[in-house]
Order: structure tokens, then C-alpha cells, then sequence
């Protein structure tokens, strides 16, 4: 999944998918440990996704935060307070 498609899923579409991602890759991880996968590579792949969705998944709250500070800021540089 590129990081594209991922920005443009709202929270719950993300949680959801970190946790279907998550139950497939236990479940590879067991058929892999019985049966060799044919291409192992997926497990990192799918590692890989999971670490995307909880980045973007965290990157939202602080993206607020960032907005919120930076208005106070502007709002201070109105009323002539000094922002350091």
C-alpha cells in the first residue's frame, strides 16, 4: 500500500486495516513456520504496511497539535506578545 493511498483514509478506515493487516500477518507467520511461503518477502511487506498505517495513524493528532500551536502564535503576534 503506498503512502498516498494511506493519507487519504480516515482513522477508523486505518485502524481497521492495521488490524485486518495485523491478523494476516500472524497468519502468515504461522504458515510460514509450517509451510515455507513461496515468496517470503511478503512478510516483510506486510511488516512494512503495518509501520505505514500506525505512522500515519500517529502523524494526525500531531499534524492538529502543530495547527493549534501555530495559531496561538499568530494570535499572540497580533496582540504584540513575543513568541520565543
Amino acid at each position: 500500500m503506498k503512502t498516498s493511498e494511506i493519507t487519504e483514509l480516515t482513522t477508523s478506515e486505518i485502524i481497521e486495516r492495521i488490524n485486518t493487516s495485523t491478523g494476516e500477518l500472524v497468519r502468515m507467520k504461522l504458515n510460514h513456520s509450517v509451510n515455507p511461503l513461496d515468496n517470503p518477502m511478503k512478510l516483510k511487506f506486510a511488516r512494512k504496511d503495518i509501520a505505514r498505517l500506525n505512522t500515519e495513524l500517529r502523524k494526525t493528532p500531531i499534524r492538529k497539535m502543530n495547527m493549534t500551536m501555530e495559531n496561538r502564535n499568530l494570535r499572540k503576534e497580533r496582540i504584540g506578545v513575543v513568541c520565543e
